[in-house]
């Protein structure tokens, strides 16, 4: 079994990064989507929130990878190692993302020779989108509904009342 593991903050999950889940489920059979705590982060949701939205929008996918959503604090190699994974997926939206996940890359292929880390690009239309522009455009009061699925932003709508349709 090809397992995989696709970590992140996700603070929120957006279209961008579910394209990615869509595109490695083609290529594993099981994806666990890691919700990392990082302290060096300071998160608009908790990672309880992070872990239930994820879940939701993953139950509603059409796909025939098992998709699992854990928190998950520490290496991500030693978690890797814990659920058998061979891969880390990293998405990989323009080239100022690259010289950080090469950076990330090498030092789990050191640290986990076994696994290995594949890159996956998002649809273009997911290109320039991350979840900091979400959240800042929320804050203000956008229109967020191309950007994530309709229970993140519900859940966006409740942390940012003034937030339009």
């Amino acid at each position: 079994m090809k397992i995989a593991i696709y970590p992140g903050t996700f603070d929120p999950i957006t279209n961008g990064h579910i394209d990615i889940i869509e595109r490695a489920s083609h290529l594993f059979d099981k994806i666990i989507v890691t919700v990392a705590r990082n302290p060096s982060k300071k998160p608009l949701l908790t990672v309880q929130e992070r872990v239930f939205l994820i879940q939701q929008v993953v139950d509603d996918m059409e796909t025939e990878a098992v998709i699992l959503v854990e928190p998950f604090e520490g290496l991500i190699v030693d978690f890797a190692r814990e659920k058998k994974a061979n891969a880390i997926i990293r998405g990989l939206r323009a080239v100022s993302d690259f010289e950080y996940e090469l950076q990330m890359a090498l030092v789990n292929r050191r640290l986990a020779p076994e696994v290995s880390t594949v890159f996956l690009m998002p649809h273009e239309k997911y290109t320039y989108l991350n979840s900091t522009i979400v959240k800042e455009v929320a804050s203000f009061g956008g229109d967020i509904s191309n950007f994530v699925p309709p229970v993140v932003r519900l859940k966006l709508e409740a942390k940012f009342p003034h937030l339009k349709e």
